[in-house]
């Protein structure tokens, strides 16, 4: 990670942020003293956590003093950090926006778990009793939280939603979408009338596989094959938790934990490769225009 580039973006936003973000007055005196770390810093050490290959906060934040102190001179211990850690989520929120990719009008939706602990730990899990749910995937049962994901083409992320593990993968589908148009591409999972219909309205198309108790469709080429290429959003998660390490089980606070997860996916958008069909103007242009449809099997 070029650290230099990502402090200079995130700072130049959190210029923007604090220019108009407002506090509320609640007519108590309140101390407006100075951290010794700026929000740009403390935000650029959090994206560079899941930058790198650490696994451990503590350890990341000790290499950081040692090595890298020079370009962060300011540098409190760690627990003082871990204290400021909660007011960093609201910025990271809204910075995570900021990095949303281009609508192109080709989008691919899914949804992966966010374990919290071990299935053999849910009965003594504390820390996320009320918040998080049990649900269920493909690979299995799990406790914890889903992450649901809208890309386009070029692996640039374009919505995200965290919901308990036990919603319906189709439910956060409208929000995420409110603003694209084109086709989404999604797998068996997300095959619903109404939700089709609802996106409908907003001039984005619902393009699924179908299950093998469904009748035979006919889908246009360029459908089918965005269909076969619909693993590129797979791919996307696997970096994710893998490389951005967006999920683990050693949280103590859902605040913390929230935190880890747009720190992981802002990390992921500043990363210099990332997943991408590779798809030129003139190559989109020519698969939109076979329109010959074919009978989609079962």
């Amino acid at each position: 990670m070029d650290w230099d580039a990502v402090y200079c973006l995130v700072d130049d936003f959190c210029k923007l942020f604090l220019r108009h973000s407002r506090r509320v007055d609640d007519g108590k005196p309140h101390r407006d003293r100075s951290s010794r770390l700026s929000l740009s810093e403390m935000m650029t050490i959090m994206i560079g956590f899941h930058a790198t290959r650490y696994r451990d906060f503590k350890t990341y934040y000790l290499w950081l003093r040692a090595e890298r102190g020079c370009d962060f001179p300011n540098l409190v211990s760690y627990q003082r950090f871990v204290e400021w850690m909660p007011s960093l989520v609201a910025p990271m929120a809204a910075y995570l926006t900021f990095r949303f990719g281009d609508i192109t009008g080709v989008a691919f939706v899914d949804s992966t778990a966010l374990a919290m602990c071990g299935n053999k730990r849910i009965s003594r899990n504390c820390v996320f009793r009320d918040i998080a749910q049990i649900g269920r995937t493909t690979i299995g049962w799990f406790f914890g939280f889903k992450l649901h994901l809208v890309i386009n083409e070029c692996g640039d992320l374009l919505g995200i939603r965290v919901t308990p593990g036990n919603v319906d993968d189709r439910k956060p589908v409208p929000g995420m979408c409110r603003r694209l148009w084109g086709k989404l591409f999604g797998d068996k999972g997300y095959l619903s009338k109404s939700l089709t219909a609802e996106l409908m309205q907003h001039s984005l198309r619902l393009v699924t596989s179908l299950r093998k108790n469904m009748r035979e469709q006919l889908l246009p080429l360029w459908d089918k094959l965005m269909l076969r290429k619909r693993s590129i959003i797979e791919t996307v998660i696997d970096q994710l938790k893998n490389i951005s390490q967006i999920e683990h089980t050693r949280h103590r606070s859902p605040t913390n934990c929230l935190l880890n997860i747009l720190s992981g996916l802002v990390a992921y958008t500043h990363q210099p490769k990332r997943p991408s069909l590779q798809l030129s103007p003139e190559e989109k242009q020519q698969l939109e225009a076979l329109t010959t449809c074919q009978p989609l099997l079962a």
